[in-house]
């Protein structure tokens, strides 16, 4: 199995810390590895403590389905396919903010979880994280 290295995945989170200051924002930042284990991870300082497990959880989320997490909310509404995912594996997120990593091939490798602002900047954080790797 591939697995994103540490230089990648702190890549990954000093690109998303650079964007969040850019954007004005405190953001949590986190990068899991292919096998959906914490590999890095970012807390700016005054973002929300309460961010801290929504962007592991939403890490964790785009690398258990290998797509990102704004995808999986719209498959998960009331009547959808993937309605009352969110209560398996230990709490999933299904709104933006969560991206898989993939290597130069496509494979994925991890992936990466942001939360701290609305979920349009969560999910711009997050993609400016996954382009650094």
């Amino acid at each position: 199995m591939s697995d994103i290295t540490l230089d990648q995945a702190l890549g990954a989170v000093a690109a998303a810390v650079a964007k969040s200051a850019q954007k004005g924002v405190k953001m949590d930042i986190a990068v899991v590895d292919a096998g959906a284990n914490l590999k890095a991870f970012a807390r700016m300082d005054g973002a929300w403590l309460g961010s801290i497990d929504i962007a592991i959880k939403k890490a964790k989320t785009a690398r258990f389905f290998d797509m990102e997490t704004g995808a999986i909310g719209g498959l998960s509404q009331p009547g959808g396919p993937l309605y009352g995912i969110e209560i398996s594996n230990g709490g999933l997120i299904s709104f933006p903010g969560g991206v898989p990593l993939r290597d130069v091939d496509g494979t994925v490798i991890g992936a990466i979880g942001v939360s701290g602002s609305t979920v349009e900047d969560d999910h711009e954080v997050a993609m400016a994280g996954a382009s650094a790797v």
